[in-house]
């Protein structure tokens, strides 16, 4: 194991922490021509909290209940139509697709919870080959809005956060735009649970960004209808795929114990109908299919993956959005051609948006390493545990052995604004500790931590680098979290 300690006093090489440019708000990040000076506004102040936190996904909602249940008027911000974020307006339907035999995590904490909550209303299908579950998509939306409002949560739908207030390195809320206008939200202490660290960026910390022809694919996630799931599911024992089929495309760093592991895999297929010329060879389709229901319905349909895209780029997710949409199409026509089960399939839906796996990561006061999260790193300032699980930047590492490691407070602080934390899958770290920590079920530790964080800091009457970490970890064990 690794002991680290991480906090305020922990040295930052400024310069080059992860061979790669640290960039800030006024690095030329995308080149524009010309400019247009904006005149200077006067924002009308649409309300005041304790804690707000910007962004509705997993991070988002467990960062919301966790700074409320710890006794601060909470605001959860967020820009579409519902909470939920990758789960609801991708359509990716699993927080934790990892449970196979042995896995190690805390077994409660709000990740849990919200699972739990979901299955008990209904809103769950059990996973093709493990424990974990399938939230439906739809019905999570209002697993969603219970939550919140059984906890009190002040929530803000349709509504984008497009700059931050500052006084002394320090921020005091944000200014957002909506149908109602620019309108500004005071407030004590902010949570960027953004994804992309937008909120972070606005404030001019620093962050970096993995080079785009590096960087993660993004997915069009869909659904098909009209699917036989006799036929299907007779095919897939049939013909069942393990994880050594993920072996041209990815490295597997464990005993090889998991080779034989069933997952609901579909690469053959898609070579096949590529070899037939049912589809164009440079599609880029192959993943994974999740759930299948009694009435045909095949959802969270991971099977477009696509790369040399930047999701804090706005003409990237522009040709993303429509690329996959026509993708989505040669997919459909070959499962229709190749896969039994699928003959009369029909396109169902689309998810709201595309799955984005990478884009900005801050540069914390502790950043996240691959050493930590291969060898079982222990933490002083640990806000909860998450399971040996890398799944990115072609490793794959399953949490079979056991094998766990603490997640550090340190990495959710920026190193030069206060009072902001930053949760979700853009916390300090480098490459291989972000194919872990993107993960759903981990961004509802960081969520969680820091809600509570910010929350006591405020009871305290100190800033979020000044919190006393103690405290925060009692508040967690309280709330059910396995910090250790």
């Amino acid at each position: 194991m690794i002991d680290r300690w991480s906090g305020k006093q922990q040295q930052v090489d400024r310069k080059n922490p992860t061979n790669e440019m640290i960039l800030n708000r006024n690095s030329v990040d995308q080149d524009y021509s010309t400019f247009y000076n904006e005149t200077p506004k006067i924002t009308p102040i649409l309300t005041e909290c304790e804690v707000l936190v910007v962004g509705g996904g997993p991070s988002g909602i467990s960062a919301a209940l966790a700074a409320k249940r710890t006794g601060a008027d909470t605001i959860l911000l967020e820009k579409f139509g519902c909470f939920g974020g990758v789960i609801t307006t991708v359509g990716m339907e699993t927080i934790g697709w990892y449970r196979y035999e042995g896995t190690v995590e805390s077994q409660g904490g709000i990740g849990i919870e919200m699972e739990r909550i979901a299955a008990k209303m209904g809103g769950t299908i059990k996973w093709p080959y493990n424990d974990s579950e399938c939230l439906d998509a739809d019905y999570f939306k209002i697993v969603a809005d219970h939550l919140l409002t059984e906890a009190g949560v002040r929530p803000i739908l349709h509504c984008s956060a497009v700059e931050v207030m500052l006084e002394n390195n320090q921020i005091i809320g944000i200014i957002t735009e909506s149908k109602s206008g620019r309108l500004a939200i005071r407030a004590k202490r902010v949570i960027d649970c953004t994804g992309d660290a937008d909120i972070a960026y606005l404030a001019g910390c620093s962050y970096r960004k993995t080079p785009k022809d590096e960087m993660l694919g993004v997915s069009t996630i869909f659904s098909c209808s009209n699917v036989n799931k006799e036929r299907f599911l007779q095919y897939t024992e049939d013909n069942p795929a393990t994880y050594a089929d993920w072996g041209g495309l990815w490295t597997q760093e464990t005993s090889g114990k998991e080779d034989q592991l069933r997952t609901p895999y579909l690469e053959k297929e898609f070579q096949k109908a590529k070899d037939l010329g049912i589809i164009p060879k440079t599609s880029p389709i192959g993943g994974s299919w999740s759930s299948l229901t009694d009435a045909g319905e095949a959802t969270n349909l991971n099977l477009v993956y696509m790369t040399n895209y930047d999701c804090t780029n706005v003409m990237d997710l522009t040709k993303a959005e429509m690329e996959g949409r026509k993708e989505t199409l040669h997919a459909i026509l070959a499962l229709k051609h190749i896969v039994p089960g699928f003959e009369k399939a029909k396109l169902r839906n689309f998810g709201m948006t595309l799955g984005c796996r990478d884009s900005r990561k801050i540069i914390a006061c502790y950043n996240l390493t691959g050493d930590d999260v291969k060898n079982q790193a222990k933490f002083y300032d640990s806000i909860g545990i998450f399971p040996e699980f890398i799944d990115g930047y072609n490793i794959i590492i399953l949490p079979t052995s056991g094998r766990y490691f603490e997640v550090p407070y340190g990495c959710l602080l920026p190193l030069e604004i206060d009072n902001l934390l930053v949760a979700g899958r853009c916390v300090g770290g480098d490459k291989t500790s972000h194919a872990a920590m993107r993960n759903m079920a981990a961004c509802t530790v960081t969520g969680q931590g820091a809600g509570v964080a910010a929350a006591i800091s405020l009871r305290q009457g100190v800033t979020t680098s000044q919190v006393d970490i103690e405290l925060v970890q009692n508040e967690l064990i309280r709330q059910g979290v396995r910090i250790h």
